[in-house]
């Protein structure tokens, strides 16, 4: 599964994007039970969120979703942070 967040808004209005592949990974099943709990829980439209907050996309496999703070889930927010951190 290739996941990909995009992140945008905040205080500097800077986006930044990153994916991570689960292939090949040993947590590959982790990440995609995440990323099938992060979809279910997000909306088809762009949230409204608050002023200078962070506004996610979140892609898997061509399937995409929308949250943004201070709203996010567990597994949305666990996810977001993974991707970020440890993607390309």
């Amino acid at each position: 599964m290739r996941i990909t967040v995009t992140r945008s808004g905040g205080f500097g209005g800077q986006s930044r994007r990153a994916t991570l592949e689960t292939q090949h990974r040993t947590d590959a099943e982790e990440l995609t039970t995440l990323a099938q709990h992060a979809l279910a829980e997000g909306r088809r439209e762009r949230p409204l969120g608050v002023p200078d907050g962070f506004h996610y996309e979140i892609e898997c496999d061509g399937t995409a979703t929308y949250c943004a703070d201070p709203r996010l889930s567990t597994a949305q927010r666990a996810l977001i942070t993974r991707v970020l951190k440890e993607g390309a």
